[in-house]
């Protein structure tokens, strides 16, 4: 055996042995849950994914039938302009995602208290760029919504049927 291959195969073992996994949500502590969202949203179809990636939520069609509701407010995007330079252009922007949730369980009992969500990304901006500078800003905000929806899969993770949080 070469060196090489020798070198890949130990890292590859001594990062197997560790214990080392990629984060993942294993399973969630209720068993149906409503999404009440509005249609179309890019957060609410990133969570609605990773639930059923997680396989054993099933979701409901109504609230009645769910033993979990989950409340997405509206999701307001913004864009303003961060820097200029000395000629008046836009150098910077600075994109943003707010979204408020919250958790009920039945008979609308509060399992979760409304959260916030805010995040920000800033984009460098050129005129002559701007097809690219196009493609980076939806890849920002998919980003963002990514990141929202996976905070809301951990919230939903840890939930504790009996406390308020």
């Amino acid at each position: 055996m070469n060196r090489r291959a020798f070198l890949a195969t130990l890292s590859t073992a001594l990062v197997a042995g560790c214990g080392f996994k990629l984060r993942r949500i294993d399973g969630m502590p209720f068993a149906s849950l409503y999404l009440d969202a509005r249609a179309g949203g890019a957060v609410a179809q990133r969570v609605l994914a990773g639930l059923r990636a997680v396989g054993s939520v099933r979701l409901t069609q109504n609230a009645a039938q769910a033993e979990v509701v989950l409340k997405l407010g509206n999701e307001e995007r913004s864009k303003t302009i961060l820097s200029l330079s000395g000629a008046g252009r836009v150098t910077e922007y600075r994109l943003g995602l707010r979204l408020v949730y919250s958790i009920e369980g039945r008979e609308g009992r509060m399992l979760a208290a409304p959260e916030t969500i805010e995040l920000v990304r800033d984009l460098t901006y050129d005129d002559q760029l701007l097809l690219a500078k196009g493609a980076e800003e939806q890849l920002l905000y998919r980003d963002m919504d990514e990141v929202a929806a996976q905070r809301i899969l951990r919230r939903l993770h840890g939930l504790d049927h009996g406390v308020v949080r």
